[in-house]
């Protein structure tokens, strides 16, 4: 057993525990420094297998290095420092214990060096983003946790029985790049596929994460997606049917958002289609489109979790969270609608936004593949994408027909957390080298030329002419959008109803026979054996009463003769 280098999610585990005893600045203290130990602690690790446990017959790897894993883990340690300052005076404390877990859960992923510790880190975060659901604290939320871990429960046993046939048929627990060719290798891809919410099953996104409090769908924004697309490029970089899932959750989640009117739900559906961009890259599977998916998905944290961020104050303040009812709160809100307008810019792929210089390596990645029907699908979507997080969301917060509305401005933390992220979102887009410069492949890439440029200015442009002439169709009513979750809300639950009746009615037509069955045997004994402890002959059965010995001897005989014809048949 060799511990050379201790997974950094250990840190936050540790954090998590000490937000449970503490309590006033010692707990501020922890919400804001673990994060920044957790960071550097990132950082101290070199490429390659740092950790070795024995287990049975398997080494166990809990900590191996990478630039794509640090990358990962360093976006992740930056959200949860982040979101911790978003959250501190708001959230309650056990809710921060869950997120510090769940994201401890997120980062072990990032560094497991094997299967099996991929997996136990994976329900690590299943059961805290859970919990981090479950602290919404209304019905709802509830109820969407519990869906919530059912599909991740689900899920992890996909991904287990995977694991177990690849372990039982290579012999092998070590992560290594495959392909969906087998039973086990499907279930991998699939129990990775459920955590990125890749329809059919995706629906349990949008269910949850509006459900939360304000501040909890800031860190369930961040991990559970970006992990699995992490696993996506570790264990299936280049593999064909990833591209088809992702066109497909791009195309679904700009449809769900243009139909939505909680504000929550908009962004929830969001990320299904920004992951798809994601999903697409890895089915690429070139240096470039990989660098593409790990670059979108670092970009992609920081403006998501924004857009949630702006999102959460609007709620917070005014206690409301559907597009009807709200309006006009530029007025009152500046910060918090130039910190949203921002996070729209940038995943709309706004030039001079990291949105920009990261989605167009996509893009760029599929024309180098000689993929021209991937490329226009994905120009299909950027127009799309504008048209959901890019202009509606602001329009219908912050600048639709006054509300009436006069709620005051984010809280100072909440503030700053966002300023931090808006401001992080213009450095990557003037300045990507930063970005990549991290990334696992050497970049050659130069997303600033004219013709890039021009060509994503006209695209917006026109989505936008599109979405005004177009208003009066993208103004929302008080509706539900039906998603594939009807299929086990609604549907399981009155298929299980109807099988509940007729199983009530067979019984009750089988007890009702019963009845009829026990009269008859009983009438079948009286009259064939007669009423039980009576002396008089006539009231006997017919095999009760005296029979005369010729009687008696005619009807042995006839059984016997029947036993020696069905004896030689």
């Amino acid at each position: 057993m060799e511990f050379d280098i201790f997974s950094p999610a250990l840190i936050l585990l540790i954090a998590a525990v000490l937000i449970c005893l503490v309590k006033g600045h010692a707990r501020t203290a922890v919400i804001l420094v673990a994060p920044i130990i957790t960071l550097w602690a990132i950082w101290q690790i070199p490429d390659g297998v740092q950790s070795t446990v024995k287990f049975l017959s398997y080494n166990i790897e809990p900590v191996e290095g990478s630039p794509l894993r640090r990358l990962f883990a360093t976006i992740f340690a930056i959200m949860v420092f982040v979101g911790g300052l978003y959250s501190f005076r708001v959230a309650r404390w056990y809710e921060l214990a869950a997120a510090f877990a769940y994201a401890a859960g997120a980062i072990g992923v990032c560094f497991a060096g094997d299967l099996i510790t991929l997996f136990l880190y994976w329900e690590l975060m299943a059961i805290f983003s859970t919990i981090v659901v479950w602290c919404g604290g209304t019905p709802g939320a509830r109820a969407a946790g519990i869906r919530y871990a059912i599909m991740h429960l689900l899920g992890g046993v996909v991904l287990k029985v995977g694991i177990e046939g690849v372990v039982v048929g290579t012999g092998s627990i070590q992560i290594q790049p495959m392909l969906a060719t087998d039973f086990s290798t499907w279930m991998i891809l699939i129990g990775i596929l459920i955590n990125a919410a890749a329809p059919p099953v995706s629906a349990w996104l949008a269910d949850a994460y509006p459900e939360s409090t304000p501040t909890g769908s800031v860190f369930l924004s961040a991990f559970t997606t970006k992990t699995a697309v992490l696993a996506l490029i570790l264990l299936f970089p280049g593999e064909p049917v990833l591209i088809g899932i992702g066109l497909f959750m791009v195309m679904y989640g700009i449809i769900f958002a243009l139909l939505e009117n909680d504000v929550r739900r908009i962004l929830a559906y969001s990320v299904v289609n920004q992951v798809g961009f994601m999903v697409v890259a890895v089915g690429i599977g070139t240096e470039m489109a990989l660098n593409g998916a790990t670059a979108h998905a670092f970009a992609h944290i920081i403006y998501k979790a924004l857009l949630f961020m702006s999102a959460g104050v609007v709620i917070y303040r005014t206690g409301k969270n559907k597009c009807m009812e709200l309006g006009g709160l530029f007025r009152t809100m500046p910060l918090t609608c130039v910190c949203g307008i921002i996070g729209a810019l940038a995943i709309s792929s706004f030039p001079l936004t990291s949105g920009f210089t990261t989605k167009s390596m996509i893009s760029q990645a599929a024309v180098d593949g000689n993929l021209v029907w991937v490329y226009m699908a994905l120009t299909a979507a950027s127009a799309g994408v504008f048209l959901h997080a890019g202009i509606k969301f602001p329009w219908f917060v912050f600048f639709q027909k006054d509300s009436g509305l006069r709620p005051k401005d984010a809280p100072w933390n909440m503030g700053l957390a966002m300023i931090i992220f808006a401001s992080l979102c213009i450095l990557l887009g003037i300045f990507p080298e930063l970005l990549y410069s991290l990334l696992p492949y050497p970049v050659d890439y130069q997303p600033y030329t004219v013709g890039k440029v021009l060509f994503y200015l006209q695209l917006l442009l026109f989505s936008g002419l599109a979405f005004f002439v177009l208003l009066p169709l993208m103004k929302r009513t008080m509706t539900i959008s039906l998603d594939t979750d009807w299929l086990w809300r609604r549907a399981a639950v009155s298929l299980v109803r109807i099988i509940e009746h007729v199983l009530s009615s067979i019984g009750e037509v089988i007890a009702v026979r019963r009845v009829s069955l026990q009269k008859f045997l009983h009438r079948m004994a009286i009259n064939y054996l007669g009423q039980p402890h009576t002396s008089d002959s006539k009231e006997r059965g017919v095999f009760a009463r005296s029979w005369p010995v010729g009687t008696t001897a005619l009807w042995i005989a006839g059984l016997l003769s029947a036993y020696v014809l069905l004896y030689y048949l």
